[in-house]
């Protein structure tokens, strides 16, 4: 009776661990959404003259274009891929 118990209480563990793993990825995976979101609302806001929308004062912009570099690159990668979408395709599978 003993070992029954001791191995109902070993797989009660083993069920906890496994669903507090699943929900901690499941979180993890929220954040890190959520912070790609925030990046992109950053380049809108700063870089917001491109598609028509009032952009911050000239120097603040040319404080914060350093920390937009992955952005620009981006943005210059999708303006140079925009007339041809299976380049692109082939460029994000990493085809040469």
């Amino acid at each position: 009776m003993n070992q029954i118990l001791k191995w109902l209480k070993e797989k009660i563990i083993d069920v906890f661990k496994i669903t507090d793993e699943v929900m901690r990825s499941k979180a993890v995976e929220t954040i890190e959404h959520e912070v790609a979101e925030l990046d992109n609302i950053f380049g809108i806001l700063v870089l917001g003259a491109f598609i028509g929308i009032p952009s911050p004062p000239i120097h603040i912009t040319m404080e914060l274009l350093p920390l937009m570099d992955k952005e620009l690159d981006i943005m210059l990668d999708k303006v140079l891929t925009a007339h041809d979408p299976l380049g692109h395709l082939f460029s994000v599978l990493g085809v040469d």
